[in-house]
């Protein structure tokens, strides 16, 4: 009678998260059968059986339930969700996952629900390469142009020991200064992102490049000069980020004209 019961139980759960083939639930029933969760076969069912977007949530959670609740299982969640066909191994080893985790870090400290803060991620991962894209391979020589035009004696000296395309563009560009800044600091720049300005961030890199001047004309190897900007002192990034804005401003105008 208790193995009626619990097969009822599951036959009305099946019917409200919408699997009702029979295929569907005995792979879902050996599953939930065995004692430690396997993260291959979760990932290769959802796969086989892709679920309508309103469940969604149901399998982050699912998903949570297995993996340690950090920006690495947002990563992991995220590969799943795409029904990407990937090795549990070597999951979290491709370029666009470094962005993705690194992001996820910072947004961790600002979102508290662990949900929320997974479908922040996804969404602003999936503006910088749609929307963004082609902008942000440019950003390298539009941070160029403006820093000619406010500094041009920073400019020959970055240029003179072969430093302006060995600057830290990923750090900067694509991981949007997740990373850099701290993330009190970081919010003020997201928000013009996630409104539509990817530009801002090349006032941000201008502004941290002028507000350390001199310490970069002390310098004078191209790696150096590198190894410092990717790790600058964090005790005035709110000012940086303030500065930014009024160049962002200043050189594009109104919001509209500032992507």
């Amino acid at each position: 009678m208790a193995d009626d019961s619990q097969r009822n139980f599951r036959s009305v759960y099946y019917e409200k998260v919408g699997f009702r083939g029979v295929e569907e639930k005995k792979s879902l029933e050996i599953l939930l059968k065995d004692d430690r969760l396997d993260i291959e076969k979760l990932c290769t069912f959802s796969q086989r059986f892709p679920l309508p977007s309103m469940y969604r949530i149901l399998v982050w959670k699912v998903l949570l339930g297995i993996i340690p609740p950090h920006h690495e299982s947002h990563a992991l969640v995220m590969k799943c969700r795409k029904e990407q066909y990937w090795d549990i191994h070597h999951a979290l080893r491709e370029p666009e996952d470094e962005v993705f985790l690194v992001i996820a870090k910072a947004m961790e400290e600002m979102v508290e629900d662990p949900v929320e803060c997974y479908w922040l991620v996804s969404c602003f991962v999936n503006q910088l390469n749609s929307k963004h894209k082609d902008s942000l391979q440019q950003l390298p020589k539009v941070l160029e142009q403006y820093l000619n035009i406010e500094d041009n004696r920073l400019l020959m000296h970055l240029k003179a020991c072969a430093a302006m395309s060995k600057l830290p563009y990923d750090l900067w560009f694509k991981k949007c200064f997740a990373g850099c800044l701290p993330e009190s600091s970081l919010q003020r720049v997201w928000d013009k992102v996630i409104s539509g300005s990817c530009k801002i961030l090349v006032f941000v890199a201008l502004e941290i490049l002028l507000t350390f001047k001199m310490k970069i004309i002390a310098l004078n190897t191209a790696e150096k000069i590198t190894q410092f900007l990717e790790n600058i002192p964090q005790d005035n990034t709110d000012a940086i980020v303030s500065k930014a804005v009024d160049l962002w401003r200043t050189h594009c105008g109104t919001p509209a004209h500032s992507v």
